[in-house]
């Protein structure tokens, strides 16, 4: 997705931020609507229940402790969700979003295929547990339509991750690489996306985890080793809890003597991080390493201090 400067608009019908929230780029036909469970009645009686869209209903995997969305696609939205807040196969939810055309210019055809498109990159950012599962067939586009449900979706991404749901953000960051040259309509050298500045936290018994320091927070990448025994210690502190979250929702394997990250995890701190890596208290602000070994500490919060001082 393209990342430019952007201005969003969010109404509020009874201007309660807490309410049902009306979210639309000021260049784009499409809306996300946010509609908590508990006001499904007052959608209802709006005239956009009845169009065509494609939906999400977001809520708790509390098997995971992890957020989960049900991706949907209808041509009666009112209706759809009437549905989903009787089936007791879906009482996860607490809030749906829906998106729509102001011009009622989205066909099924389109919804079917921005369907498809949501689950494919909920899957791929594995923040939330997906509950449709895997991402299924791809419906029969036509190139020209697909296009514009691309742009459609692209819309949809931003005003739902502004609306506070991350669900089609991937935790790291990847560098999208240049163009490459074309010779003879052949494309040469492609490269897929690399992830940007990562960090290490090594230690005993194995220990070996990459990670990414974001907006939100540090991200342990998957396929990171954590140590497979833990310091008495640490059953008593934030870090040994969540440690044995990820354990018990098996986010954490035990390989080899040491615990494998079997997705990317987001702590909100450097040193619940690098706690759970090591199997210790620690301080991730120096136990977070770049490949040259300047620490974490070094290079994002004295560069603030830095910049504070000017």
């Amino acid at each position: 997705m393209t990342v430019r400067p952007r201005t969003i608009q969010i109404f509020l019908p009874t201007g309660d931020p807490r309410g049902i929230q009306v979210a639309a780029l000021t260049t784009s036909i499409v809306q996300v609507i946010e509609v908590p469970r508990p006001l499904l009645s007052d959608f209802l009686q709006m005239p956009e229940s009845r169009q065509v869209g494609v939906y999400y209903l977001i809520g708790d995997d509390e098997e995971k402790d992890q957020l989960a969305v049900y991706v949907g696609q209808t041509g009666s939205l009112g209706k759809r969700l009437s549905e989903h807040d009787l089936d007791p196969k879906r009482e996860f939810w607490n809030r749906a979003l829906v998106a729509i055309s102001l011009t009622h210019s989205l066909t099924q055809t389109h919804a079917m295929y921005l369907e498809w498109r949501s689950i494919q990159q909920a899957n791929a950012a594995q923040r939330y547990t997906v509950e449709n599962g895997t991402v299924g067939t791809r419906p029969h586009t036509p190139a020209w339509l697909e296009a514009d449900c691309q742009e459609i979706f692209d819309t949809i991404r931003t005003l739902v991750s502004t609306l506070g749901q991350q669900v089609f953000e991937p935790l790291a960051v990847r560098i999208e690489p240049a163009m490459p040259a074309v010779q003879g309509g052949v494309i040469e050298g492609a490269k897929l996306p690399e992830l940007a500045q990562v960090f290490r936290c090594s230690g005993p018994q194995g220990a070996d985890a990459t990670g990414q320091y974001t907006e939100e927070g540090m991200v342990v990448l998957k396929g990171s080793r954590g140590r497979g025994e833990e310091v008495a210690s640490m059953s008593e502190l934030a870090a040994g809890r969540h440690r044995r979250r990820l354990i018990d929702a098996g986010d954490l394997v035990l390989d080899a003597g040491t615990y494998v990250f079997q997705r990317d995890v987001l702590f909100r701190s450097p040193s619940g991080a690098s706690s759970v890596v090591l199997g210790r208290n620690s301080n991730g602000w120096t136990e977070w390493r770049d490949s040259a070994g300047r620490t974490l500490d070094a290079l994002k919060r004295q560069k603030v201090e830095d910049a504070a001082s000017l």
